[in-house]
C-alpha cells in the first residue's frame, strides 16, 4: 500500500512537472514567434507590434518559473559538486539532506513572500502598462511552480522520490534509452 502511494505521488509530481515544462516551452515559442511578427510588421507594415515588450516579458517570466519544476525533479540545478563528490556514505546523505531542507527553505520562504504579492494584484486588478493585461493570471503562476518544486523537493526529503542527485540524473539517462 505505501508503495503504491509513493508511486502514484512520484508520478503525479513528474507529471505536474511535465505540464509546466509544456507550457513553459508554448511559452517560449510564443515569444519567437511574437517577435518574428514584429519584426516583420516594422520591416514590411512599418509598425510594429505594440504589445510585444510587455507580452514577451511576462511570457519568459513565466517560463523561467514553469520550468523551475521539471528542473528541480531532475536534479539540474546549477550546483557545486566539489564537496559532494568527495563525501561518501553518511555524510554525503547528511549533506544532501541539508541541501534538500535548505531548498525547501527557500522555496517555502519565497512563496511565503509571493502570497501577499499576488493577493495586492488581485484586489486591485493591475494591469500592464501600455495593453492593459491583467498580471494576476500570469502572477499566479509564480507560486504554483514554487509549490509544486517544494513539493518535489519534500517528496525527495521524503523517500518518495530518489535522493542522490546522482541517481536522478542516471535515471533520466536510463529514461531516454528505453
Amino acid at each position: 500500500m505505501a508503495t503504491r502511494l509513493r508511486k502514484i505521488v512520484a508520478l503525479g509530481l513528474e507529471y505536474l512537472a511535465l505540464a509546466c515544462a509544456a507550457l513553459a516551452a508554448l511559452g517560449l515559442t510564443a515569444i519567437v514567434v511574437i517577435i518574428v511578427t514584429s519584426v516583420l510588421m516594422r520591416k514590411f507594415a512599418n509598425s510594429p507590434l505594440h504589445i510585444t515588450e510587455e507580452i514577451v516579458g511576462l511570457l519568459l517570466s513565466v517560463a523561467l518559473f514553469l520550468g523551475l519544476p521539471m528542473v528541480t525533479l531532475k536534479a539540474k540545478h546549477v550546483r557545486v559538486s566539489l564537496v559532494t563528490n568527495l563525501m561518501k556514505g553518511k555524510g554525503r546523505i547528511a549533506l544532501q539532506m541539508t541541501g534538500l531542507l535548505v531548498g525547501i527553505g527557500f522555496f517555502g520562504w519565497v512563496l511565503w513572500e509571493t502570497i501577499p504579492w499576488l493577493e495586492f494584484a488581485f484586489k486591485r486588478n493591475i494591469k500592464t502598462e501600455t495593453t492593459r493585461i491583467l498580471l494576476y493570471p500570469w502572477m499566479f503562476l509564480m507560486p504554483l511552480s514554487l509549490s509544486i518544486a517544494c513539493a518535489i523537493l519534500l517528496a525527495r526529503l521524503m523517500g518518495v522520490l530518489d535522493r542522490d542527485e546522482d541517481a536522478a540524473t542516471q535515471l533520466s539517462s536510463s529514461e531516454k534509452a528505453r
